[in-house]
C-alpha cells in the first residue's frame, strides 16, 4: 500500500455538460464561470420569488430584533434591520434581474467587432481556480487573436478592460474581493477606483434602489439567518468570512463589515486566517 503524508485538496464532484472529446484524455465540457472580485444581486433562483423570499427576510429581521443572534453586535444588527423592510426581497431581485440585462448588453457591446462578427471570451483563472460549487473563478475579457488584423491593444487601452471591471464601474455589481483570488496590485487599484466612484455617485442598482439595497452577499446572509435552522447553525452558515477594512488595512472580524463602505471591504475565509494574516500584512492581534 502506498501512503504519502500530506493533505490533498479534492473538491466535491460537480455536474457539467459534456460537449465532445478531442482525444482519449481531453473532453470538452460546459464550464460555469464565477466572475471573481464582483458580486451582483441574486435573482429568484436563490431564495425564490419575492413572495417566497420576503418571509425569510421578515423572519431574519424579527430574530435580530428579538436578540436571538446575540453574537451579532448592535451596529450590524441595526444595519441589517434597516434594510430588511417589506420591499427588501422585491428590491433585491429586481436589481438582480437588471444586472443580468446589463451584463447581456455589455457582452453584446464588448464582444462585437466593427464588422459585426463576434469575438470569443478570454478567461483568466485566478486564486482557487475552481470553487466549492465547481465553477471556474476567473476574470473575463474580449479575446484578441494578436494577429495583424486583430492586434492586442496596449495594456491601458479601454478595450483590455475586463467585463468584471465594467460591471463594477456601471454600478451593477459590487466589489467582492476575496483572498486568495485577488488581482495584481495595479488591476486591484483600478478595480477599487471604479468601485469607489460607482458607490459615491450611486450608479446602476444604487441609483434605482438607493442605500437600502442589500448587496448580494448581504442578501444571502440574511436569507441564511432567516431559515428554520437552529441559531448556532444559521450563524455558522452566514458568517464564514472575515472582513478587512482597506482604508486601515486592519481586520474588522466576522461582524464589523457594516461600518466599512462596500468598496473598502476585502474578505478571507476563516480557515485561511493564518495565511491571510501573513500575505495581507495584517496585525496578528
Amino acid at each position: 500500500m502506498v501512503e504519502f503524508a500530506y493533505d490533498r485538496e479534492v473538491r466535491p464532484a460537480a455536474s457539467h455538460r459534456l460537449f465532445n472529446i478531442s482525444d482519449g484524455d481531453t473532453p470538452t465540457i460546459l464550464q460555469p464561470v464565477r466572475m471573481v472580485s464582483i458580486d451582483t444581486p441574486e435573482k429568484s433562483h436563490y431564495a425564490g420569488k419575492a413572495e417566497t423570499a420576503q418571509p425569510k427576510l421578515d423572519r431574519c429581521r424579527q430574530l435580530l430584533l428579538d436578540g436571538v443572534y446575540a453574537a451579532i453586535p448592535d451596529d450590524l444588527r441595526d444595519y441589517l434591520v434597516d434594510r430588511l423592510d417589506p420591499e427588501a426581497a422585491a428590491r433585491h431581485i429586481d436589481a438582480g434581474e437588471q444586472a443580468t440585462i446589463q451584463f447581456d448588453l455589455l457582452l453584446r457591446e464588448r464582444l462585437t467587432r466593427a464588422d459585426g462578427s463576434q469575438r470569443t471570451v478570454a478567461t483568466v483563472p485566478t486564486g482557487e481556480v475552481i470553487d466549492r460549487y465547481g465553477r471556474m473563478l476567473a476574470y473575463l475579457a474580449p479575446w484578441f487573436t494578436g494577429s495583424k488584423s486583430d492586434p492586442l491593444p496596449p495594456r491601458d487601452d479601454p478595450r483590455r478592460r475586463t467585463l468584471n471591471l465594467d460591471m463594477i464601474a456601471g454600478g451593477w455589481a459590487a466589489s467582492f474581493l476575496i483572498y486568495p483570488s485577488l488581482p495584481h496590485d495595479a488591476d486591484l487599484n483600478l478595480l477599487l477606483d471604479d468601485a469607489r466612484t460607482a458607490w459615491r455617485q450611486r450608479r446602476g442598482a444604487w441609483k434605482k434602489h438607493g442605500r437600502k439595497l442589500l448587496l448580494g452577499y448581504e442578501y444571502r446572509l440574511a436569507i441564511k439567518l432567516g431559515t428554520e435552522k437552529p441559531p448556532a447553525k444559521a450563524m455558522a452558515d452566514a458568517f464564514q468570512r472575515v472582513c478587512v477594512d482597506l482604508r486601515s488595512g486592519r481586520s474588522v472580524g466576522l461582524f464589523g463589515w457594516s461600518k466599512v463602505p462596500p468598496p473598502e471591504r476585502l474578505w478571507f475565509w476563516v480557515d485561511d486566517t493564518a495565511k491571510a494574516t501573513v500575505d495581507l500584512g495584517l496585525d496578528p492581534a
